[in-house]
């Protein structure tokens, strides 16, 4: 375990991905430490709502009111044009009273510690950071935690951890997509869709089937692999670390990251709940921990491709070359909004019925069965199949439903 000069256990940090603010909400109530999240400007994700000043402004006086720490990325890879309103960026986004920047750019980080110079430096894994020496340097720069690359193994994060300064953090992505490409530096997007990954534009080209042509037999194409199938040839499974917490610890990473801020406030919830009961039964337990079976249960309740551990162990993460889609084995068909005498008063996500069997996940983060066996619309009509998304509807429950509790109904994959 991590210990301070006192002998004390230092706690590991979760941080959770928030695409928006409803997935802000999800890491919130669900139990991370720390979000991370982009303004308007320089994050690697275009694709999701991402934050103007006003709602930063208010994300972190949300976050800060629970005690959770906001990290703002601005780890694109600049371009001139870019650089003229970096400052003022850049002071916005400190004044709003962010806890960090997660930078890739050593220009940026001047510029950073210059036009806010209270808030710290995170550096990216889009920097790349591989060794010792590298954190080491980017420490003396004025860096107070540096994101690994995710290429790099366990073995090599405890040596890198024992030639760098205690005060220097050890953050790690634990869950989540990963890339075919070096920590995340690909053209592949630019190439064929003039979509550049390194501004937050990537269209994931990785994730798409391919065959072989021949030049000389137009129309005619020849798959990789001998069936009709083609192959998915840069198609990545998905990285989890949710059974080897202790040997993350012990190798020294001080931030366990969930990679994400794409997806959904469900996915947010689910893999945040999972990682901090996995965490908190650890500090718990110490050399006797052991992984809850119905926590990893949860990571199966999310869209996924197939898992395994990344480069953590050596070796290669390897590809999915079935399909390019996910795995999906639940949906989310209600939000409970308030629960009163036997009432749970809900939000329809997704179609369900009188008689289903709903699998609930409550911000405590145990989850329960309860069956749906008497439903009201909003107008205290009877009603045996909730068909709208958005319907406010009441649950008859005798089990308590806390606010903010995922109504889930698995699907029928037969």
């Amino acid at each position: 375990m991590v210990n301070d000069m006192s002998g004390k256990i230092e706690k590991i940090e979760l941080l959770s991905p928030a695409g928006d603010s409803e997935c802000l909400q999800s890491a919130i109530d669900f139990g991370a430490d720390a979000v991370y999240l982009a303004g308007k400007k320089f994050g690697m994700r275009t694709s999701s709502a991402n934050f103007d000043m006003d709602n930063l402004n208010e994300a972190v006086k949300k976050a800060h009111a629970r005690g959770i720490k906001v990290y703002l990325t601005c780890n694109t890879v600049p371009r001139n044009n870019d650089i003229d309103e970096m400052p003022e960026f850049l002071e916005q986004a400190g004044g709003c009273g962010i806890d960090a920047f997660i930078l890739a750019d050593i220009g940026v980080m001047k510029l950073a510690q210059k036009y806010a110079p209270d808030v710290d430096i995170h550096i990216s894994t889009q920097a790349g950071v591989a060794n010792y020496q590298t954190a080491n340097v980017f420490y003396e720069m004025g860096a107070k935690r540096v994101v690994l690359a995710r290429e790099m193994t366990l073995e090599e994060i405890a040596q890198l951890k024992t030639h760098v300064p205690k005060e220097l953090e050890i953050e790690a992505f634990v869950h989540g997509s990963m890339c075919v490409s070096f920590s995340g530096r690909c053209l592949m997007s630019s190439f064929m869709t003039s979509r550049d990954a390194n501004r937050g534009d990537c269209a994931q080209p990785c994730r798409w089937k391919y065959h072989i042509y021949e030049e000389n037999r137009e129309g005619q194409f020849f798959p990789i692999l001998p069936d009709d199938n083609g192959t998915y040839l840069f198609n990545s499974r998905d990285l989890c670390m949710i059974e080897h917490i202790p040997e993350l610890v012990k190798a020294g990473v001080t931030s366990f990251k969930i990679e994400g801020r794409a997806k959904s406030a469900y996915y947010a919830a689910v893999t945040t709940n999972a990682y901090r009961h996995a965490i908190d039964d650890y500090y718990k337990l110490g050399e006797e921990w052991k992984l809850q079976p119905w926590i990893r249960e949860e990571l199966e309740k999310i869209s996924h491709r197939e898992y395994n551990t990344g480069f953590f162990f050596g070796g290669e993460p390897g590809q999915v070359h079935s399909n390019g889609g996910y795995i999906r084995k639940y949906d989310v068909v209600a939000v409970c909004d308030d629960y009163s005498e036997g009432n749970a008063y809900i939000t329809q996500r997704n179609r369900f019925f009188k008689g289903d069997v709903l699998d609930v996940l409550p911000p405590d983060g145990i989850p329960f069965n309860i069956t749906v066996n008497e439903l009201f619309d909003e107008y205290g009509q009877a009603v045996d199949v909730a068909p709208h998304a958005m319907q406010k509807l009441v649950l008859k429950s005798e089990t308590m439903l806390p606010k903010g509790s995922l109504l889930r109904k698995k699907r029928d994959l037969t």
